[in-house]
């Protein structure tokens, strides 16, 4: 038996840093990945795909980790970076995109990330597991966040 979690968050925040210099951070997944914390390890499987392999969490006999692909579209033009779900890879099925927008003195950003993630956990646990794994699944994001704000030198 498992549950499923589903996450949908958005941030929207603006940096110091030039776009070129934040899309060429984004656009390059190990890169971007770097800031991202938690990460056991980042598994290149071509083509522009990768594995994401979290470290693994939990309390007493329960130890979860999560594991997900992605097929990732830079589009400098467009000042957007895409990934969308490999199926068969994993527990978790992860979508969302970037968007740099140049403000000539700082650089505007938006994320948005969407995700399911399948833990192999008995049903009458999800109301339970579900506010926890969304509440370490967003702190783990905002980190992401702060991690690239310093980065890029600050937030505007």
């Amino acid at each position: 038996m498992a549950i499923t979690v589903s996450i949908d968050l958005g941030y929207e925040f603006a940096v110091k840093a030039p776009a070129s210099e934040v899309f060429a951070v984004l656009s390059d997944v190990p890169a971007s990945a770097s800031h991202f914390p938690k990460v056991d390890k980042l598994v290149d499987l071509g083509a522009n795909t990768y594995r994401w392999e979290m470290e693994k969490i939990g309390v007493a006999s329960i130890k979860l980790q999560t594991v997900y692909a992605c097929k990732y579209v830079s589009n400098k033009a467009k000042g957007s970076v895409v990934w969308t779900p490999v199926a068969g890879e994993g527990n978790a099925l992860v979508s969302g995109s970037w968007k740099i927008t140049d403000k000539k003195k700082s650089t505007h950003l938006v994320l948005a990330i969407q995700g399911e993630l399948s833990l192999p956990l008995p049903g009458m646990m999800k109301m339970v597991v579900t506010p926890v794994v969304e509440s370490e699944f967003e702190k783990m994001v905002e980190k992401y966040i702060d991690n690239l704000t310093a980065h890029f030198g600050g937030e505007v």
